[in-house]
C-alpha cells in the first residue's frame, strides 16, 4: 500500500513539473513569443502555405482558406505578432508560423488574430501597433464569419 502511495505521488510531480511551463504560459500577462522586427535582409523564411495545400475546396468554413490569401499579403507582419493561443510551446516564434502550416487553418485564435492584423495593417497601422492592439486583446472582438469578405 505504501509502495502504491509513493508511486502515485511520484506520477503527481511528473505531471505537476511536465504542466507548469505550458500553465505559467497561459497566465495572464504572458506574451508569447514574437519577433521585435521584420527578418533581416536575405533571411529565407519558410513559406506561408498555399489554401490549395490545406485541402483543397473542402474547407469547413471560407474563412479558414481565405486567412491563408490574406497571410500572404502580411507575412512580414505576422512575422512581428505573437500568438495567443501559446503555439510559441510548440517552436512557433510568432503568428506567422502558424500559417507555415494547416495548424492557423484550424485555431479559432490564429485565425482572428489573422484578421484583426490584416484589418488594422489595411487602416495603415505599423506592426508594432498592431502588436500592442493583440497584447490588449483586440483580437477576440473579431467575427471570423463577417472577416471572411475581408479583402
Amino acid at each position: 500500500m505504501l509502495k502504491r502511495g509513493l508511486v502515485l505521488a511520484f506520477l503527481f510531480l511528473i505531471i505537476l513539473t511536465v504542466s507548469t511551463p505550458w500553465a505559467t504560459s497561459q497566465q495572464e500577462g504572458v506574451v508569447p513569443a514574437y519577433n521585435a522586427g521584420p527578418p533581416p535582409k536575405g533571411t529565407k523564411l519558410p513559406p506561408i502555405l498555399g489554401k490549395d495545400q490545406l485541402w483543397g475546396d473542402k474547407a469547413q468554413f471560407a474563412y479558414q482558406t481565405h486567412a491563408y490569401d490574406l497571410a500572404a499579403k502580411i507575412p512580414v507582419v505576422l512575422h512581428q505578432q505573437p500568438c495567443y493561443c501559446y503555439c510559441d510551446r510548440m517552436g512557433h516564434n510568432s503568428l506567422r508560423s502558424c500559417f507555415e502550416s494547416a495548424h492557423g487553418a484550424r485555431c479559432d485564435i490564429c485565425l482572428k488574430e489573422l484578421y484583426y492584423a490584416y484589418s488594422e495593417h489595411q487602416k495603415g497601422k505599423t506592426a508594432s501597433q498592431i502588436r500592442k492592439g493583440i497584447m490588449q486583446g483586440g483580437w477576440r472582438q473579431v467575427n471570423l464569419e463577417i472577416a471572411a469578405s475581408t479583402n
